[in-house]
């Protein structure tokens, strides 16, 4: 499996946890629950970004990882 599958697998794998606490937090009525999801959601997408940029820089250097 090449760098850029696994990277895929990792971004695919993020933005699934990321969509579940959204509808988590939409979910429930608990405050608290829907403050921690939607926090939680919000981390996950910040990482994402970073993961997506790290794609971005891969594909460049390493044009065959695409």
């Amino acid at each position: 499996m090449t760098i850029g599958t696994q990277m895929q697998q990792a971004i695919a794998g993020m933005q699934s946890a990321s969509a579940t606490m959204k509808t988590f937090s939409l979910e429930t009525d608990n405050k608290q629950a829907k403050s921690d999801f939607t926090q939680i959601g919000e981390q996950l997408d910040s990482a994402l970004d970073m993961l997506k940029g790290r794609q971005k820089y891969i594909q460049k250097q390493e044009p065959q990882y695409k």
